[in-house]
């Protein structure tokens, strides 16, 4: 048995911090790569204000990617949030979050790390069902 495999590059996302692909469909999910709080044509220069507008930021950059893809952000099934200030920021991402995500909560994991690429507070990376 073959599993198709299509990788994308979505030009309405912000640029690339490292050589990968912005999304990677086999077979019948979408694994989107971790966006990071960046605009897209920006370079790798960050939101400021905080984990509020980069949580805001990282959404959207995401659903720019599911969406260049052909899927939808109601169909995640998985997210995976990182934060740099775990025990600071978590109960702001978690606001913006529910209300991202108001129709339907995916199945999620939370972790604190020591540094995220481009000094991001936050990046969030996704599986959604096609």
């Amino acid at each position: 048995m073959s599993l198709e495999i299509t990788r994308f590059m979505a030009p309405g996302a912000p640029d690339r911090v490292a050589p990968f692909s912005h999304a990677v469909r086999a077979g019948d999910f979408l694994f989107v790569t971790g966006q990071m709080p960046t605009l897209p044509g920006g370079g790798k220069v960050l939101i400021e204000g905080g984990i509020v507008p980069q949580t805001e930021q990282v959404l959207r950059n995401l659903e720019e990617v599911v969406r260049h893809c052909g899927a939808e952000m109601g169909r995640t099934v998985f997210a995976r949030v990182y934060l740099t200030e775990f025990a600071r920021d978590y109960a702001a991402m978690n606001a913006v979050w529910e209300q991202y995500f108001a129709a339907g909560l995916p199945a999620r994991t939370c972790v604190g790390v020591t540094g995220l690429a481009v000094g991001a507070l936050v990046e969030v990376d996704l599986v959604v069902a096609c």
